[in-house]
């Protein structure tokens, strides 16, 4: 996974009105999960605010990112865990962090990459990607990138599930029946495989 450093400030009133003045300066409140439990045994939360222009690096991009964050000179490694959209301007409204070690094993998701021209492709039919993500489970340090999918052999009216692939280090946590891709017959391949039947 690639690493990115965002630097934060640690927050003190956390109530809603004081949130939407953080909004209003440009600001977006978070909270870090980690090992440390509340009195009920639930992840205690550590409040912090980021600056949007520091958090626009990891919202909005397709890459998954292992982030160092710096909270006034306390040092956290984490992952970035949900973020709350505004149902109409779609700008950020809260970003949980889950903190992660070496040795503790995570689960997250991890975009998927097709590799290689299908041989339905060849044929005329058209690839539907059904999901762009999988997701794994293993310590932070072994998951990748992105997840190569080999889809060479693949044929018109095919398709490749999640239980027919297997990644080394790597825990798949998604469900196996699920549909990664398939190619589908398109209308000029029927009409040309129809015209080779009357030939």
């Amino acid at each position: 996974m690639k690493e990115i450093n965002v630097a934060g400030k640690k927050r003190t009133d956390l109530g809603k009105k004081a949130s939407k003045q953080l909004r209003k300066e440009g600001f977006v409140p978070c909270n870090l999960y980690g090992e440390k439990k509340d009195g009920n045994g639930a992840p205690e939360a550590f409040a912090f605010q980021i600056a949007f222009s520091e958090l626009r690096k990891i919202i909005y991009t397709p890459h998954i990112y292992v982030i160092n964050l710096d909270i006034e000179g306390e040092a956290h490694t984490a992952i970035l865990k949900e973020v709350q959209f505004h149902p109409v301007t779609d700008a950020p409204l809260h970003v949980d962090f889950y903190e992660v070690n070496e040795e503790k094993s995570i689960t997250i998701g991890i975009p998927v990459k097709l590799v290689g021209l299908a041989q339905g492709v060849r044929d005329g039919g058209r690839m539907n990607l059904s999901i762009r993500k999988i997701n794994v489970t293993a310590p932070y340090k072994q998951i990748p990138e992105h997840l190569d999918v080999d889809v060479t052999a693949l044929k018109i009216g095919k398709s490749i599930k999640v239980g027919e692939l297997s990644f080394e280090g790597l825990d798949i946590a998604t469900s196996k029946d699920v549909i990664v891709c398939s190619i589908k017959m398109t209308r000029q391949a029927t009409l040309a495989a129809a015209a080779n039947a009357e030939a």
